[in-house]
């Protein structure tokens, strides 16, 4: 049997056949899935699953892209959702660099702003606005590390384009919470760095990509006990369902790929990593 270890299941996706998606990660194999939450209500929505299907669990935070409109009161209405029993760790959390605002002002706009001092609210707005949303992304990462410190669970990382500021957030952390980062995909070499601060990785249907070369190089070089899988649905379908919506069924199609690509049977595969997930995810059962 497989854990999805990761799947937005409350998404708008899902609205018109969301018990039959359930069913068919269930024929699949897939006997637990985790939904995880991004905001607020997302993270509401996670929980109301959990509570509505018994092979459904949830992750409950403030993803890094949201975190600019995080309204007040947010961390507390976090940590009352964070106490429900089927609650099995915080996340989706941590930093992401890959859209902010300077990366949708042209090179040209960028240089006719400078050379006529141009006081264009929205145009001056993105070329300094990048400091500003890292700045809030780290604060409510810090937040939700010292939330999960307090409740004693681990975390779901978010990063992209933001190795370093990640690994430097969380180096005060270590030995008081691990963290899984999501969706990886990165080197060998960083999977190893995770491994010896006691982080781990869980890969996706990226796996499948003909140009995820990388990406399998650090599969095969993942620790035992230091890996899971996961869809991160409804994006990034694995080969065959490339470009369409993906789904928690498919979790069988990347412990499929990784078992070729670390040379072993798929039942090792979803031995490891299922026992991998029950040992992160506190409470999961």
């Amino acid at each position: 049997m497989l854990v999805e270890t990761h799947a937005h299941l409350d998404y708008s996706e899902y609205d018109t056949d969301r018990d039959a998606v359930i069913t068919r990660a269930l024929e699949a194999g897939v006997s637990r899935i985790i939904t995880i939450g991004t905001r607020v209500d997302s993270s509401r929505a996670a929980v109301a699953l959990a509570e509505k299907y018994d092979c459904i669990y949830a992750v409950v935070g403030v993803h890094p892209t949201e975190a600019h409109e995080a309204e007040e009161g947010w961390l507390d209405s976090i940590r009352e959702l964070a106490l429900h029993p089927k609650v099995v760790a915080i996340g989706e959390i941590g930093l992401d660099y890959h859209h902010l605002p300077s990366s949708h002002v042209t090179p040209v706009a960028r240089d006719m702003a400078a050379a006529t001092g141009s006081q264009d609210e929205e145009e001056m707005e993105a070329l300094i606005g990048d400091g500003a949303i890292k700045n809030i992304q780290a604060a409510i990462f810090q937040a939700q590390l010292d939330l999960a410190v307090e409740l004693g669970k681990n975390v779901v990382i978010h990063q992209r384009d933001s190795w370093e500021d990640t690994l430097k957030i969380l180096a005060p952390f270590q030995g008081r919470v691990r963290g899984v980062f999501h969706c990886f995909g990165g080197t060998p070499e960083e999977v190893e760095l995770l491994a010896d601060l006691g982080h781990l990785v869980s890969f996706t249907g990226i796996l499948t990509f003909k140009n995820a070369s990388q990406v399998r190089e650090a599969a095969q070089a993942a620790p035992l006990g230091g890996f899971m899988v996961e869809t991160d649905c409804p994006y990034l379908a694995p080969v065959p369902h490339r470009g369409a919506r993906c789904e928690p069924a498919h979790t069988r199609l990347v412990a499929e790929k990784l078992a070729e690509v670390r040379g072993v049977s798929f039942e090792a595969i979803a031995e490891e990593t299922t026992r991998t997930a029950l040992s992160f995810f506190k409470g999961l059962a």
